[in-house]
Formats: structure tokens, C-alpha cells, sequence
């Protein structure tokens, strides 16, 4: 049975613009329809979710409002970017609100460490938390001001498309000691085993392991330390409402419920994409924000693929799972900051079992967000909006997670009631869990891996799948799967990118129309 494709709005039909489609609504498709606007194109961006976002949507669920993934902006000079593209302040549209301190680390022997905004208020609270490593917090963190220069200024918006482009950055990699831990260079400075715990944790954000994630990672301490904590006012949905609109004021449309099934290839370049039902739509330009290794997997004809195969991408290394449970507490928690993060008894041991023995251990260290205590409208009056948030094994790990995490939740609920939340058990009256397979079935992320491809070493810069295929003509990957990686301002810059590797529209529609007459 022949499907007949939708016919396309009159408004659609009428632009002229070379038209390029957008495979995914995260922070990385939204920001890369935003650019592809800004060079002239109509964009369309498929979502096949119900709301864009991506592991940045919002859950809405008895009167709170939870934020699924993402709850901190430590680069926001790369949304304020995408504001200007279109002529405008993102300050008009979105309020971001530094934190202070930007969150806080809870030891498992009582202690505590605040990270507080400006570099003296840091290092006053070193000094009083271990005095005797201040000199050595001040040699760490001007290593981290060199690892941002090296990595984030020298390479994080830069495509890594050849060898020799890699091998150019191998010089300032080799300096930086790229081949250390940031681990290792946490404990070449400072003596304090929680201390280096709290200078070296980072990399779990973007689902790395820090006994083996480079040292370059280090630049995130001085990306805090220099642009600061921030949260956005209504939530981290305020912005992926705020990038919706952009796209919507440049004549792109984001459309959700909308799932791409195939990205269809022909004579060795892009062609357009065919939707689960049947709807086909032209393109010639395509930027896939889907999980990397599900588009070369899946959306893609295996004929199509010589670098990024099946079994290439199965023997990958990827990142932990996570297990988030979002709940609402019908009282409120005022001793409870907006980050709040709780490091286990065990560091270097529990991270053994998450990334290499891929075991669910019976201890855990915690990120908890309470974004009630920045923005009250996230909950009904006298309530409070939690999400907590776990480090557990990828599905490689086989964990049973169907019968494992009630039982898992209930553990973290027990550890909450009696460390930092009171009457936590009879005060829940929403909750609701994620676990790796709710990421492999909601985002199609290979193994329930977080943030997909571990970033080691040799996942880095141009052993990445390449911003630009290296096989089709017209694909390019932005996201936490290509470089230079995942979180916020990775991805941001994944997009960013596109500025480097697509050509202006004007440039498109001449080589089209050439293509066409020959």
C-alpha cells in the first residue's frame, strides 16, 4: 500500500528558501535550526516526542512543574548567542539567575563545601575547608584556566573533520597533559581526598569517569568560575520555549509527535527524510540531533555506512545510566539549596562499578535539585519540586530495572529522609522515576546511556563521529554523540559549529539548481 505524503502548509509551499530539516528538538537540534535560520534556510525540526526539549523537556504532573534533564548553565554567552543571530537580547525573553553558591557537595563523614560565585569567596571557603590546600587550589585552578584554552577556545567550536586537524591540536593536548586523569591532576594538587573529589567530579555531568576522563575537563571548573552558576527562571523549559520562538519568528516550524524513520540517501548525499507514517519530507541539508550512534544505526541504511557501522557503534564506549526520580513534597524544605550534591562513602571504588564492573552497588552519591528554592511556581503553594538524580550502570550492566527500581528508588528515599530531608516518605505526594531503559525507549540513546559516547581520549575531537558525515553529503550531527561532546555548552557548541560546515543558503540553492540543470 502506497502512503501519499502530506501536502505541506500554503505559508511552506510559497518560502523559497533552500529548505533543511532538523532531526530532534534537544538543545542541540534547537540551536542548530536557530543558526540554519540565521544562514538563510527554512528550517523544519522533527520531534518525535510530544514536546521539544529532548532530555531537556518538561514534565508537568499534579500541579509541579519538573525540569527532566539539564537544571545547570555554566556557558550562557552560547544561548545569549542564538538570541543575537536573530537581532535580539535574551535577557527580553529569558531570565537566567546566577546561583550563590552555585551548588553545594555534602561529604559522607558530616562536612560540607560550598561553590560560591567569585573566585575570593572560593577561596575563602578552601581555606576554611582545608586550609593547607589553598596554594595548591590556586595551582589547580590556574591549570584549569590553561585547559580551558587549550580545549574550550582552541577546540570546542572547531570541526575535527581530518587527521591533520587533530594532529595540529595534538601539541597544546601534550602540554596540558592530556593523558592524565583529572583525577590524577585533582591529586597532584591539593592532599585532601574530598577535595579532590570536589575537583575532579565534573565529568559525571557530561558522563564521563573522572579516574580516566583528561584532565582538559578540569576547564569546566574555571567555565564556573569565570560566567558563574546559573538557573533559568520557570525552569530549563523556559529556554526551549524561548529557542521555539526564535525559530518560529525566522519562518522554521518545530514539529512534535513527528518521528523520522528513515533520513533518505541517494547518489551519496542527503535527500530528505520519510516519517514513521509515511510522510516523506525533501531536504537536502539535514543536522541529526538524534543519539549519534541510533542515527547511524537506524536512520540510516547500512549500505550507506562505511565508517560509523553496526558493529563499530556496538563496541563503542559509552557513558553511565542515569536513575532520576522527580517527586513533590507537600511541605517545603527551606535548608535545602537549589544543587545540592552528596558524595558517597566510596568514590573512586563506586565509580569501578558503575563504569567497569556495571553493578548496582548498594551505596550511591546523589545530585539533588530543588528548584523551589530559586522559583516557587514550580509547585503548588507550600509545596516543594525535587528531582534526585543517580549515576547507575548502562544496560550493558543487565540490571532488571523493571523489578529493580521501586526497590532502588525506595533506598534513595530512605537515605534522603535521614541525611537532608525529614518526613520525606509520608510528605511525597507526586513522584515518578527514570531509569536506562526509559532513556534507550524515550530518546533512543544506545545501551540507556546518558550522555552516549564515554568521553575518553580516544573518544575526543576526530574520534567522534564527525560534526559533518564523513560518508553523506549533506548530513551533519550535532549533540552530546559528536564533538565536542555532551552537556549543555557541548552541545551549544556542536551547533555552533554548523556555521564552520554549512553553507550559506544562497550558496545551497546555486549548487541545487546547478545539480538540477545538469
Amino acid at each position: 500500500m502506497m502512503t501519499v505524503p502530506l501536502r505541506a502548509p500554503v505559508a511552506e509551499m510559497s518560502d523559497r528558501r533552500p529548505h533543511a530539516v532538523v532531526v530532534g528538538a534537544g538543545f542541540g537540534g534547537l540551536a542548530a535550526a536557530v543558526r540554519l535560520g540565521a544562514k538563510g534556510y527554512r528550517v523544519t525540526v522533527c520531534e518525535r516526542l510530544d514536546r521539544p526539549g529532548g532530555r531537556a523537556r518538561v514534565f508537568e504532573q499534579d500541579g509541579f512543574r519538573f525540569d527532566a534533564g539539564p537544571t545547570i548553565v555554566t556557558a550562557p554567552f552560547l544561548f545569549e548567542e542564538l538570541w543575537t543571530l536573530c537581532g535580539k537580547r535574551m535577557a527580553d525573553h529569558v531570565t537566567l539567575k546566577r546561583m550563590d553558591p552555585g551548588y553545594t557537595l555534602r561529604f559522607a563523614d558530616g562536612s560540607q563545601l560550598a561553590f560560591a560565585s567569585g573566585r575570593e569567596a572560593m577561596r575563602a571557603e578552601i581555606a576554611r575547608f582545608s586550609p593547607g590546600d589553598l596554594a595548591g587550589y590556586d595551582r589547580f585552578l590556574a591549570e584549569s584556566r590553561a585547559c580551558f584554552e587549550t580545549g574550550f577556545e582552541g577546540m570546542v567550536d572547531k570541526p575535527f573533520h581530518n587527521l591533520s586537524s587533530m594532529l595540529r591540536a595534538l601539541p597544546a593536548l601534550i602540554a596540558r597533559r592530556a593523558d592524565r586523569s583529572i583525577y590524577a591532576l585533582a591529586s597532584k594538587h591539593v592532599r585532601d581526598e574530598r577535595l579532590r573529589m570536589a575537583l575532579s567530579f565534573h565529568p559525571l555531568f557530561i558522563g564521563g569517569n573522572p579516574m580516566r576522563t583528561s584532565a582538559i575537563l578540569s576547564l569546566i571548573s574555571h567555565l564556573e568560575q569565570e560566567w558563574g552558576v546559573h538557573w533559568a527562571m520557570g525552569g530549563t523549559g523556559a529556554i526551549v520555549r524561548g529557542l521555539c520562538d526564535l525559530i518560529a519568528a525566522q519562518g522554521g516550524r518545530v514539529r512534535t509527535g513527528c518521528e523520522v524513520a528513515r533520513i533518505n540517501v541517494e547518489e551519496g548525499g542527503v535527500r530528505g527524510v520519510t516519517l514513521a507514517g509515511g510522510e516523506t519530507i525533501a531536504s537536502r541539508t539535514i543536522v541529526s540531533d538524534a543519539d549519534a550512534a541510533f542515527t547511524y544505526s537506524k536512520l540510516i541504511e547500512p549500505r550507506h555506512n562505511r565508517r560509523w557501522t553496526e558493529r563499530r557503534l556496538r563496541r563503542a564506549a559509552y557513558s553511565m545510566g542515569l536513575f532520576v526520580w522527580y517527586f513533590g513534597t507537600r511541605v517545603q524544605y527551606p535548608g535545602i539549596g537549589h544543587h545540592t550534591i552528596a558524595m558517597g562513602p566510596r568514590y573512586r571504588e563506586l565509580l569501578r562499578d558503575i563504569f567497569d564492573r556495571k553493578i548496582l552497588a548498594d551505596d550511591f552519591s546523589l545530585y539533588l535539585h530543588r528548584p523551589t528554592a530559586s522559583d516557587p511556581s514550580l509547585a503548588p503553594p507550600g509545596h516543594d519540586a525535587f528531582y534526585v538524580l543517580s549515576p547507575v550502570p548502562n544496560l550493558d550492566g543487565r540490571i532488571d530495572w523493571r523489578s529493580a527500581a521501586e526497590p532502588y528508588r525506595l533506598r534513595i528515599e530512605a537515605f534522603l529522609e535521614a541525611s537532608f530531608l525529614p518526613g520525606l516518605g509520608k510528605a511525597v505526594v507526586t513522584s515518578r522515576v527514570m531509569t536506562p531503559l526509559d532513556f534507550e525507549a524515550d530518546y533512543r540513546s544506545l545501551k540507556g546511556a546518558a550522555f552516549s559516547f564515554e568521553p575518553r581520549l580516544t573518544q575526543t575531537a576526530w574520534f567522534r563521529p564527525h560534526n559533518a558525515s564523513e560518508d553523506i553529503a549533506g548530513l551533519y550531527i550535532v549533540g552530546a554523540g559528536t564533538h565536542p561532546g555532551a552537556g549543555m555548552p557541548g552541545v551549544l557548541a556542536s551547533a555552533r559549529i554548523l556555521d564552520r560546515i554549512v553553507p550559506h543558503a544562497a550558496e545551497a540553492a546555486t549548487v541545487a539548481n546547478a545539480a538540477h540543470v545538469s
